[in-house]
């Protein structure tokens, strides 16, 4: 009986995180003018949990990993979706630039689980720096 519930648990393949039509406009690239180094840090770190897009490994097929994976997906992309940042309000945007770095600084994002895993994910002390830098010029620009 274990063995037929593990198998049928393995059927329940939740819908992955990848959009295939999507306003880029919105995106958090198009809205700011990030400099190239800020923004291949934030698609290696962060936009897998926090953008319409995932680029998944393969161990996402096996379960249970795959449903902690899509709730964790779920849960990063309800507190920040860059895919979504031109629909957020200017107050919005402001106060996720503020948590963006508050949580960079703190070592909060991204989590340790992910870099676990993704040790490429990893932010240096360098990238923190660029980014929360670059965070401090842009709202001192808005």
């Amino acid at each position: 009986i274990g063995l037929i519930l593990f198998f049928f648990f393995h059927l329940y393949q939740p819908a992955r995180n990848i959009a295939l039509e999507q306003d880029i406009t919105a995106n958090f690239t198009k809205v700011y003018n990030v400099p190239k180094n800020v923004a291949t840090i934030l698609k290696t770190s962060c936009y897998d949990c926090h953008s319409n897009n995932t680029n998944y490994p393969w161990y996402s097929n096996i379960q249970p990993t795959r449903f902690l994976m899509e709730n964790h997906i779920k849960e990063g992309k309800e507190n920040l979706n860059f895919n979504e940042w031109g629909n957020y309000s200017a107050r919005k945007q402001n106060n996720k630039l503020d948590r963006i770095a508050k949580q960079i600084k703190s070592n909060e994002m991204p989590l340790s689980s992910y870099t676990m895993i993704h040790k490429n994910a990893t932010l240096s002390a360098t990238q923190k720096k660029e980014i929360i830098n670059w965070i401090s010029q842009l709202k001192d620009s808005l």
